[in-house]
């Protein structure tokens, strides 16, 4: 959106005319200020809602619906029981909220067709743009001390979460705070929806991937980040594109960053026979993760203070040690086993999933995300992702010997578990349904399945055939490649989605040709991000719930844009 964009949502916004209550009407005289019950529900409220300038451009938008004297009382009854109980009936407390989203209008973006470019870029401009990111994360290293990530809210939320879906995570999320945080965005999104505001806070974009807002943008380092920013740098000293001190400017900060995972952000935890395994914690603690004292503070005022391993941050990190050649005592975990225990099997154990957003597919033999930590503590509740599942098989080849998967028969029936688990999701066109991932799109669970199906092509054969008797990869491959080809790159993209479609079709050895349309884009667009990089900051991962929080930055851009040009830079000289 223009500047003229910018000032017209505004102007609407300050002079609408209001219909009815308006979220502070309704919220002001329960969560403005009161003595007693829940404090964090107000202080959330007060930061998060009530600021000045969002309470400036919401504040003339009203309800209709809310008109009716009974049905705003029930409301506000709501609140006072999420704010005065000790132990709320969550899903009373949220159906007066779920009852008025049934018409939010927040739909996944849908992309012209686009005609195909005439000829790929010339390799010389490859390679520019592979030093040109390269440079970009060297730089941003050497400025920082860390490659750093961003998250940035937006406000009118996620297209997937409609009222059942937020009744979900009212009830299955764990932690109070988070409880809080759900409701209070839930209703904002609402007053959102129908405001003037709405253009100003989600405005169309181009391609699929949601280009993130820069000023409520919020810096941060996680392991997670870490270990792709590894694999892009490992993917520049590949190249041979680097120079000498460029060279040895990346192994280093590779060096940093391994340690930064295996170490800094190492965790003991609970496995489910008793032991206890080291795992890598999402934001490691004290100063690590590297946030300003403000938004460390804004942080801790919106009640996300307790963070929790997770599986996929786990499984990544020691992918890319691995992939670095570290030696760490770390990776000697058969990290396999410790999944088993997380996995899903139906009717067997009780219930993993408890916020189940994406309950359409099967999650029988997947891995749930969240790990308990040595407290107990599940904030989150848990949720299912696919794209994970893929992390760990990819981890899982990678140290196959290590860990001795093939000769440990309960090993290697957790994999084919979550092969089966992947079937089925792909025969039955489920992963390429948005609602079907939990923190991710589905061009990246494309991109990401490639580099799954890489390091499983790498194994020798005679492993393939015990680890994938039933060829199960080669029909996931041939289906992710047709939505790939077929819908991905035969539409209008942006950089981010032309790298996640590059990726898979390097990795899933499609014809050279095919890549045309998302080199041709990737090099179109460099320079859209101004000073900040070589590319504008994009949606890479996303909470869905408590609304949408996007990660992304302009350095995760240069960094899937490098790993896709190096990925079909060589496969074109193989060509």
């Amino acid at each position: 959106m223009d500047f003229h964009g910018i000032a017209g949502a505004v102007c609407r916004s300050l002079t609408a005319s209001k219909d009815g209550p308006s979220l502070y009407d309704v919220c002001d005289p329960v969560l403005q200020s009161y003595q007693g019950g829940d404090a964090h529900l107000g202080q959330f409220y007060r930061t998060a809602l009530g600021n000045p300038p969002l309470r400036a451009l919401l504040r003339r938008t009203g309800l209709p619906a809310l008109k009716d004297g009974e049905r705003l009382a029930g409301l506000r009854a709501a609140l006072l029981a999420a704010r005065d109980e000790p132990a709320p009936d969550w899903a009373a407390v949220g159906a007066p909220v779920a009852a008025l989203m049934d018409d939010l209008g927040v739909r996944h973006p849908a992309p012209p067709a686009a005609g195909a470019p005439g000829r790929p870029p010339d390799l010389a401009e490859i390679e520019r743009v592979i030093r040109l990111t390269g440079a970009h994360l060297l730089h941003s290293f050497r400025r920082n001390g860390f490659i750093p990530t961003y998250a940035a809210f937006n406000l009118i939320g996620d297209p997937d979460i409609g009222g059942r879906e937020m009744l979900m995570a009212l009830t299955g999320l764990n932690a109070r705070g988070y409880k809080n945080s759900t409701l209070l965005f839930s209703l904002a999104r609402i007053f959102i929806a129908h405001s003037p505001a709405r253009a100003l806070i989600n405005p169309p974009w181009r391609g699929i991937a949601e280009p993130m807002w820069e000023p409520v943008q919020i810096r941060h380092r996680s392991a997670y980040y870490d270990a792709f920013f590894t694999e892009a740098l490992l993917g520049l000293i590949e190249s041979g594109l680097a120079s000498p001190g460029e060279a040895a400017a990346a192994r280093h900060a590779i060096a940093e960053m391994v340690e930064f995972c295996l170490k800094t952000s190492a965790e003991e935890v609970p496995s489910q026979d008793g032991a206890t395994v080291n795992v890598i914690t999402a934001l490691a603690p004290g100063k690590h993760p590297r946030f300003s004292r403000f938004f460390a503070q804004i942080k801790q005022d919106l009640g996300f203070g307790i963070y929790v391993p997770d599986c996929d941050t786990t499984a990544c990190a020691f992918s890319a040690a691995t992939q670095a050649g570290s030696d760490d005592p770390i990776l000697g975990q058969p990290l396999v086993d410790f999944y088993r225990g997380y996995q899903v099997r139906a009717g067997a154990n009780e219930p993993r999933v408890t916020v189940p957003l994406n309950d359409h597919i099967d999650y029988e033999g997947g891995v749930v995300t969240w790990i308990d930590n040595l407290r107990g503590e599940r904030p989150y509740g848990n949720d299912l992702d696919p794209t994970l599942n893929l992390d760990i098989l990819e981890v899982s080849f990678r140290n196959l010997k290590r860990w001795k998967i093939i000769e440990t028969p309960q090993r290697l029936e957790t994999l084919h578990r979550i092969i089966a688990f992947q079937q089925k999701l792909v025969e039955s066109g489920a992963f390429k349904n948005p609602r079907s991932h939990i923190y991710y799109l589905p061009e990246l669970y494309s991109a990401y399945f490639g580099r799954c199906y890489a390091a499983f092509v790498a194994l020798p054969l005679t492993a393939q055939r015990i680890i994938d008797p039933h060829n199960l990869f080669a029909l996931i491959r041939a289906r992710v490649l047709g939505y790939v080809k077929d819908e991905l790159i035969a539409h209008e993209m942006n950089p981010f989605d032309a790298a996640l479609a590059l990726m898979a079709l390097a990795h899933l050895d499609a014809e050279p040709s095919s890549f045309t349309p998302a080199l041709h884009c990737i090099v179109q667009q460099l320079g859209e991000g101004g000073r900040k990089g070589p590319y504008k900051a994009y949606e890479w991962n996303k909470m869905k719930t408590p609304t949408r929080i996007l990660v992304g930055g302009p350095e995760v851009t240069s960094a899937f844009v490098l790993i896709a040009l190096a990925l079909a830079r060589k496969r074109m000289a193989g060509a």
